[in-house]
């Protein structure tokens, strides 16, 4: 299966989004974050969130990976949601008995969760199934600093390598019998097991950087095949241009 982006392994059950330009994918994602941050309407951005659905289904995205990976926010969002009813001053929008949450503050707390809930779907559509290689060479064309867009191709691919020297460390802990608990031992064991990972993880680095070397790297990935936008591209950008001035002139009007 195809390494792709936040370790999704979807990328075969979006083929209609493959055909589109990465950049024209990119530029869209952030096109509909912003428009998140500018829409105040929570009805618009509920409006939105079930286009997003609409288009997940469209591709072919299963619903409990989409909520998988929502579900990840989600405590942030709960945490907000009774924190700011109860620390935003205002009018009371109801009474729980002696708690009073204010009006203002659910109002924000609900605009937060619809943004973050928007924004992050639109990423995972958008983005998630893309390969690492071609996101940084799309990153490269958009004109985002070399170094930057290397060292998004190195953290996509090598954090699942250090997961992987995680993942050894401790089933040879576990072949030891070790046994997790409070104690002095269970500590000295932990703190013995990061600094492993992290010698491991330094010398795995000098030997790709050694690799790389030996290969002729000189600061640049070379691109193999440069992709080109067009008529797909403009459409599909078109189309997502449309439906932001809509959100946005329907939320003026709201």
């Amino acid at each position: 299966m195809t390494e792709t982006l936040y370790g999704c392994d979807e990328a075969e059950a979006r083929p209609w989004l493959d055909r589109f330009d990465a950049r024209t994918r990119i530029v869209t994602a952030l096109a509909l974050v912003v428009a998140a941050l500018v829409v105040r309407s929570p009805f618009v951005l509920m409006a939105g969130l079930a286009g997003l659905l609409a288009l997940a289904w469209f591709c072919g995205l299963h619903w409990k990976n989409i909520a998988g990976r929502l579900l990840h926010a989600e405590g942030f969002l709960l945490v907000l949601l009774i924190l700011l009813p109860l620390t935003v001053p205002g009018p009371a929008a109801l009474s729980l008995g002696p708690v009073e949450p204010s009006a203002p503050g659910l109002d924000r707390a609900l605009k937060i969760c619809l943004r973050v809930n928007f924004s992050a779907l639109a990423v995972l559509i958008l983005l998630a199934g893309m390969e690492p290689v071609r996101f940084g060479h799309a990153l490269a064309g958009l004109g985002v600093p070399d170094k930057l867009a290397h060292l998004l191709l190195f953290a996509a691919r090598w954090v699942a390598l250090i997961k992987e020297e995680g993942l050894r460390l401790h089933d040879a802990m576990r072949a030891r019998a070790f046994k997790a608990s409070t104690s002095l031992h269970t500590f000295r064991t932990l703190g013995f097991f990061c600094g492993q990972l992290l010698v491991r993880a330094l010398e795995r680095a000098e030997r790709i950087d050694e690799a790389m070397r030996c290969r002729g790297f000189a600061g640049r990935f070379v691109l193999a095949a440069e992709e080109r936008p067009g008529r797909s591209d403009a459409l599909f950008a078109a189309g997502a241009a449309s439906a932001i001035l809509a959100a946005v002139a329907l939320d003026q009007l709201t």
